[in-house]
């Protein structure tokens, strides 16, 4: 089933070959994905719903967030052993989105499986991959920024690839790749406005951005089955001790020999 909404094209797959059959067309082949459990979210940016959560005024948000970046920047030092140039605005900001700090990057990936697994592999009701038309809108490579001015606000580092407008969303992602980055096929949104939704503001443009509703639970059975077998597990798209730990949910609905959750 398909419905549009303004420019927001909304399909609704009730099974795993419907959903890789869509994301491996022609349409899809090159767009970013996003996977997130629950169908009735939204595309925020972390650092928004810290704002609205903490009661923030809204004249105060921009200012607000710089601040954070660079208190990040004078603290972080202690735990690094290679620091990023301090105008280097981006790469600061995907350092501190890696260690679940709140920014404006939202995280997307170049895979659709990665995405979907992101999307089923805890979700408790119909789940989305958001899709991003990435030919469209264009990628940025964030360049290395290096200078002894003052450190440039998240809308100053947009501005110096033309992304201006609060209608603006850049997708990219830093020169240099952290390795959950790397496993992920990461890549990141970050838009101009903090006020909406990124669904929102692409949703006024055409053939931008796509919601693909993944219901029911023998998609999300097969689907996990199947990527398990393509070795897409928290232990793989986060290379370290913690994605280790937390691919250990999944293994206790699945085992080699029989179905742990079959029914006596």
């Amino acid at each position: 089933m398909v419905m549009q909404t303004d420019h927001l094209i909304v399909k609704t797959i009730d099974s795993w070959d419907g959903y890789l059959k869509l994301v491996d067309s022609d349409l899809y082949r090159n767009w970013a994905f996003r996977g997130q459990v629950d169908a009735s979210w939204q595309l925020w940016p972390t650092i928004t719903r810290e704002l609205q959560n903490r009661r923030v005024n809204p004249r105060y948000w921009t200012d607000q967030e710089h601040r954070i970046i660079w208190i990040f920047q004078r603290k972080a030092l202690h735990y690094l052993e290679k620091i990023p140039d301090v105008a280097d605005t981006f790469r600061w900001m995907a350092l501190m989105q890696h260690h679940g700090a709140p920014t404006r990057l939202l995280d997307f990936t170049w895979s659709p499986y990665v995405a979907a697994f992101f999307a089923l592999e805890a979700s408790k009701t119909d789940a989305t991959v958001w899709a991003i038309n990435t030919p469209k809108l264009g990628t940025k490579c964030f360049r290395p920024q290096s200078n002894d001015d003052w450190v440039p606000s998240p809308e100053e580092a947009l501005r110096s690839y033309d992304i201006n407008s609060a209608n603006d969303v850049a997708i990219g992602e830093p020169f240099f790749k952290n390795q959950r980055l790397i496993a992920q096929s990461g890549t990141f949104a970050c838009p101009f406005d903090l006020t909406r939704p990124i669904d929102e503001i692409l949703g006024q443009h055409r053939d931008t951005i796509a919601k693909f509703v993944l219901k029911g639970p023998g998609l999300r059975k097969q689907a996990l089955g199947e990527l398990y077998r393509m070795n897409i597990t928290h232990s793989t798209l986060f290379p370290d001790l913690d994605g280790l730990s937390r691919s250990l949910g999944y293994e206790l609905e699945s085992h080699w020999k029989f179905d742990p959750t079959a029914k006596d």
